[in-house]
């Protein structure tokens, strides 16, 4: 699955001042990732707010994701829960021809051993022959899947090809890195320590701010990849400002704020998550005008 190395982006499902999915915003925002040279698209996962879609809603996500990107990207659909008899349905009933993997975050809120963890993908990988990429987001879970569980679940499950880490702790992502079969890819899913995790060994990342500076975030990836860690690290120092105040208020209400800057959606979230306010838009308005500066 060498197509999922480098810069994969979280995409925001854009909604209209009335709550509805905003088709021709998701569509602009796609058009702009593939424009800004991004390696792969995540649909519907946090950062698509998911958990506030309608099975409907999710359904018109994907299918205007598909359109939009004409093949141009390799797709991966977020499809993950606690209740894994309903990941299994979900898994079975959904069309997956369009999508390369499917990203399925660790159970969250009840909490599970990290037997229940590994039997809960265990059952999902046996359940479809699509491609899998684990999701460890403890800050969201209330639980950490420990590396000897990612581990586990690498060497037992074939079709189990990579983990989208967002631990934040690099001993934890070095330890995954140094015992994980040859062919199991390492992804950070925290953009602070993206570049950390690739300079360490790992394939890249699973972004949230790399879709709304698309071109500056994959060359900062691609360079650490490349080993040009002195000019990656530049970029980085330049970055790090605008990866800390999109989640300055939660995630996905920074970077919507940023698209709001950019032209290509409104604000607007579904509660209870809130919109951006004042302040922080007028802090992230000043980062894209320094950035804008800093890289011309």
């Amino acid at each position: 699955m060498k197509k999922l190395v480098g810069t994969g982006v979280a995409l925001v499902t854009p909604f209209t001042e009335d709550l509805q999915v905003d088709v021709a915003a998701l569509s602009r925002i796609v058009d702009f990732c593939v424009d800004g040279g991004v390696d792969y698209l995540v649909v519907l996962g946090t950062t698509g707010e998911s958990v506030t879609l309608s099975k409907k809603e999710k359904q018109l996500v994907a299918t205007t994701v598909v359109a939009a990107n004409a093949g141009r990207l390799p797709l991966v659909l977020g499809i993950g829960g606690n209740n894994t008899a309903a990941v299994i349905e979900e898994l079975q009933q959904q069309d997956l021809s369009d999508f390369d993997a499917i990203l399925s975050v660790s159970p969250y809120y009840n909490k599970p051993t990290q037997e229940g963890i590994y039997q809960h993908f265990k059952a999902i990988a046996a359940a479809t022959e699509k491609d899998i990429i684990l999701y460890n987001v403890p800050s969201r879970t209330g639980s950490n899947m420990l590396p000897e569980t990612t581990l586990r679940l690498a060497n037992d499950c074939g079709n189990i090809i990579a983990i989208k880490e967002a631990s934040g702790d690099m001993g934890q992502i070095r330890q995954i890195l140094h015992n994980k079969p040859a062919e199991f890819y390492v992804l950070s899913g925290d953009d602070v320590t993206a570049l950390d995790t690739v300079l360490a060994g790992g394939s890249g990342v699973i972004s949230v701010l790399g879709q709304g500076l698309p071109t500056e975030f994959s060359k900062m990836i691609r360079l650490g990849l490349q080993g040009e860690s002195r000019e990656a690290k530049a970029l980085h120092q330049s970055l790090t400002t605008g990866m800390e105040l999109i989640f300055e208020e939660g995630n996905p209400a920074g970077i919507k704020a940023i698209f709001e800057l950019l032209g290509l959606c409104n604000a607007t979230v579904r509660l209870p998550l809130i919109e951006a306010t004042q302040s922080l838009k007028n802090k992230l308005t000043l980062f894209i005008e320094q950035f804008a500066k800093h890289t011309v």
